[in-house]
């Protein structure tokens, strides 16, 4: 039935994300995560078990006779971690949200397209959830339940995702100074000076191998990083203090440090230009700003700020939060359809063992009650009887499975 599918989940909505972090289950060890959810399901009396965790959201989805109430929600997270329950004593219910029936497949659709999501529109969770389930279904915490759910899961977060608009414009701070940077038409050899070596700038190393770019210079305070960095995309290292003594000319230069002050101050920059004219591509991916604004003002350039792109992911990230009301329109037909489904599939349970019984009252009366009839017929009249009893046997079966599944329709 509908009404044993649950969902109980805590988000960064609720809880800081510090303190949500309490109640994730050890993912890197997929034997001790595989027990802890076995013992989950013994213990509430759970059929199924999905078990969704990521930076900014905890879930658990299930299905079984559990009834969601404040007591089952302490217990269930108590399970989970005993001290962290103690100094929240009678607040669970307060940070965690439940749903049951159509209302946890509706907020199941909605989280696996993003609808519900820190970010809409980020399709990260969608592979998420995917990956939660094949977990559950390879170490055999979920059935023919889930089965059917993430199947409509699937397919309803696809159509969200191709129908509606809601993942199209990227949000991304990286990936937006990527395509300012390739509205440029710079050529694929241009010279590229990577200042920094940390997570922002591995990720512009990424995009950058992507589309092409195979001339880069980095340059680190870490030179490990620097040489890690450096042989991913083939390229050179360097620590930054050599940044002051570079000579061979830049065309665009993309800054991410930790430095409170400008790494790039006019003295530097005029190093680093020597005597070129053309015009420099100055990206600034720092906070605060690593290139001083001497830079921008007193040369040729053109400048992309960290600013000037968040400003471009809030403009996005309200366009597909504008799509919402049509993704919510595809999740609404796919609940129905859902739910039909299901319904359906519950009957054909109930009816699998109508072949088998139908069968046994076939040869009971064949091999027994009229047995001794049968024998005294003639070959050709016996064989009559019995392809007759053939023809209702399969008749018995198709007849009441294609009434329910109309009663459903």
């Amino acid at each position: 039935m509908l009404s044993k599918y649950h969902i109980v989940t805590i988000t960064h909505r609720n809880l800081d994300v510090e303190d949500l972090g309490q109640f994730i289950l050890p993912e890197n060890d997929e034997s001790e995560l595989k027990s802890r959810l076995e013992s989950l399901k013994e213990k509430f009396d759970i059929e199924e078990i999905v078990y969704l965790a990521t930076c900014n959201r905890v879930s658990f989805m299930m299905y079984g006779d559990a009834f969601l109430n404040d007591n089952f929600i302490y217990d269930f997270f108590n399970k989970i971690n005993p001290d962290a329950m103690a100094k929240i004593g009678d607040n669970a219910s307060k940070f965690v949200q439940f749903y049951s029936g159509l209302d946890a497949v509706d907020h199941l659709f909605e989280v696996a397209s993003s609808v519900d999501s820190l970010v809409v529109g980020e399709r990260e969770i969608f592979r998420q959830f995917r990956k939660a389930y094949e977990f559950s279904r390879t170490n055999h915490l979920v059935a023919d339940n889930f089965r059917i759910l993430e199947k409509y899961t699937v397919k309803t977060a696809k159509e969200v995702y191709d129908k509606t608009k809601i993942g199209e414009k990227p949000l991304s701070i990286v990936s937006l100074a990527i395509q300012k940077l390739l509205q440029t038409q710079r050529e694929k050899s241009s010279r590229i000076l990577l200042v920094g070596a940390g997570e922002t700038n591995r990720l512009v190393g990424k995009f950058l191998k992507k589309h092409g770019f195979n001339n880069i210079q980095i340059f680190n305070r870490s030179l490990d990083n620097a040489k890690s960095l450096a042989d991913y995309l083939n390229a050179d290292s360097h620590h930054l203090s050599e940044l002051k003594n570079y000579s061979g000319g830049f065309d665009i230069m993309i800054v991410c440090t930790g430095a409170n002050d400008p790494v790039i101050n006019e003295e530097n920059y005029q190093n680093l230009v020597q005597s070129e004219s053309d015009k420099k591509l100055l990206i600034d991916l720092s906070v605060p700003r690593n290139i001083d604004e001497l830079v921008v003002r007193q040369n040729n350039t053109e400048y992309i700020s960290i600013d000037s792109l968040r400003t471009i992911a809030h403009a996005n990230l309200q366009d597909r939060k504008k799509e919402i009301v049509e993704a919510q329109k595809i999740i609404k037909a796919n609940l129905e359809s859902f739910s039909k489904i299901y319904q359906q599939r519950l009957i054909e349970r109930a009816l699998s063992e109508v072949p088998v019984e139908i069968r046994a009252v076939k040869e009971r009366a064949i091999n027994n009650v009229y047995k001794d009839n049968i024998d005294q017929l003639d070959e050709s009249t016996r064989n009559l009887v019995l392809e007759m009893m053939d023809y209702m046997e399969k008749k018995c079966i198709s007849v009441p499975m294609r009434l329910a599944k109309e009663v459903v329709e």
